[in-house]
């Protein structure tokens, strides 16, 4: 590949892992915080599920018998949907009919805490996709909609309603799929005012005609809309993809972005910048239905870029989003503990990331439950890690599927032990046991015991060694009142933190 290439060349994955204790805390801390405004064409999906049998004999299409239906924002609320299951504040603004099917979207955004700013043009019926699926596999789209322009006046007030939102958003997302919101007009009108505040502006584009989104932060195309925006520029036919790229390359100065974003199918994303492209990989996954999964894309690079994430480890972050909404049938946003859950197994290789603080370890605990996983929990002064202490853990780790090891403050461990405790310091013993296999989080307690801390996580097992009988257990009775157990696990014999003092004492 021609042009330069990111953070270690084409493919590689070291923007996110060098910064995944970063990333962790934007989704963790400050996509809450943050306020997301959504522009573009507002649908309802439906859906028909069913089963089927056996083929018509009226014609040669399979039967489906119907066994239930739901519907699910579609569209630009699809994209405010991904962005609110991702942790953060959304609104959405575009053209709805004034009808039933505007009815449901707004109720279903509002129960998710999205805030519908539609426009109704009663001439003009909210737009709806119905899919028919025989047990995972779809089988029909039928799309309910009317063609034509709408009057100026009803972009106007898109406009105002765009304008009057701006000053509380961190981002703005332009949702194009062609249905007559996001003329060349009102694209400019809001590039402009959110490029005045300071405001990052992407841009899910469907016209081959970039110039309208002309000034915005990136334009996220995919692949073919990527091939038909470089031929209507060059009047050229071209199949290889690093041609393809390089005439990208010429767009971004042309278009006043700061960078191309395109999704390219199974290679992955690409940023495009004059002279230096990055590619993240995908993530390989079974894919059921791809539906929705350029919506999850620009969700996450929007929070990324609203956050102040650098876009290489923000794309590296998309694509994994993207491979988990692959995985699901329909249009089903990803959400915040399924994305933090795929980053668990580089979270695993990193003891820095598994030293929390209290509030992390709340926050961390809520996404194990939310993925259903049970937490176990036990406690220490871990001062010189031992056999005894790794059997402990290990035997601890068996009982859930998430072990949190909570330690003493040396403070704590001063009044405990005595003044010559810890020989080890806390920080360097929590991150020694954050680098067991074992061991899914640490954080470090200065109170007398870790009762604050358990009632803080309610974990669902808490763990002691066999020195210990359940009523000398500190949090035992709480655990066992929401519904957790007390596990005490065998010691081994003859291994102690003491011991291994003394011995070091009598040896010198």
């Amino acid at each position: 590949m021609d042009g330069g290439t990111g953070c270690g060349g084409q493919g590689s994955g070291c923007c996110l892992i060098e910064r995944l204790h970063l990333v962790i805390q934007k989704i963790e801390q400050e996509w809450p915080e943050k306020r997301l405004l959504v522009l573009g064409d507002v649908m309802l999906d439906k859906y028909i599920w069913g089963e089927v049998g056996r083929i018509s004999p009226e014609a040669p299409v399979p039967v489906v018998r119907a066994t239930h239906r739901s519907e699910q924002p579609g569209g630009a609320a699809n994209v405010a949907m991904n962005m609110a299951k991702l942790g953060a504040s959304v609104v959405v603004v575009g053209f709805t009919g004034g009808d039933e099917d505007e009815r449901l979207v707004a109720a279903s955004l509002r129960a998710n805490g999205i805030d519908p700013a539609f426009v109704s043009c009663e001439d003009f019926p909210t737009i709806t996709k119905l899919r028919i699926l025989g047990g995972r596999q779809q089988m029909l789209r039928l799309d309910s909609e009317r063609l034509g322009a709408h009057a100026e006046a009803d972009h106007e007030r898109l406009l105002h309603q765009v304008v009057e939102e701006l000053p509380r958003c961190h981002a703005v997302v332009l949702s194009d799929y062609a249905k007559g919101v996001l003329v060349p007009s009102l694209c400019q009108a809001v590039i402009m005012e959110a490029r005045r505040r300071g405001i990052p502006v992407l841009v899910d584009p469907k016209t081959a005609d970039f110039s309208r989104y002309r000034g915005a932060t990136t334009i996220c195309p995919n692949l073919a809309e990527l091939s038909l925006a470089v031929r209507a520029v060059s009047r050229d036919e071209i199949h290889d993809l690093d041609a393809l790229l390089a005439a990208a390359e010429g767009m971004v100065g042309d278009l006043d972005v700061e960078f191309l974003t395109a999704t390219l199918s199974e290679k992955g994303i690409a940023v495009i910048r004059p002279g230096n492209r990055f590619l993240a990989p995908t993530v390989a996954r079974q894919v059921f239905d791809v539906s929705g999964a350029g919506d999850t894309v620009i969700a996450v690079l929007a929070l990324c870029l609203a956050s102040g994430l650098a876009i290489e480890p923000a794309v590296q972050l998309a694509n994994m989003a993207a491979g988990i909404v692959v995985g699901k049938v329909g249009t089903v946003p990803v959400e915040k503990h399924e994305l933090l859950a795929a980053l668990a197994p580089e979270i695993a290789l990193h003891a820095e990331d598994k030293v929390l603080t209290r509030a992390e370890l709340v926050r961390r605990v809520a996404v194990w439950k939310a993925n259903g996983e049970s937490v176990v929990f036990t406690n220490g002064c871990f001062d010189l890690l031992h056999v005894g202490h790794i059997s402990v853990l290990e035997q601890s780790r068996r009982q859930g599927d998430r072990l949190i090891v909570a330690i003493n403050s040396d403070a704590s461990v001063t009044c405990l032990k005595g003044p010559n405790r810890p020989v080890v310091r806390e920080n360097d013993r929590a991150r020694v046991l954050a680098a067991l296999a074992a061991v899914d989080a640490v954080t470090i307690f200065d109170e007398p015991t870790p009762l604050e801390l358990i009632v803080a996580t309610r974990p669902d097992v808490i763990v002691k060694g066999g020195d210990y009988n359940e009523d000398t257990i500190v949090g035992a009775r709480e655990v066992k009142s929401w519904g957790g157990r007390v596990a005490i696990v065998p010691i081994v014999e003859g291994h102690s933190t003491t011991r291994l003092i003394e011995r070091s004492v009598a040896g010198a």
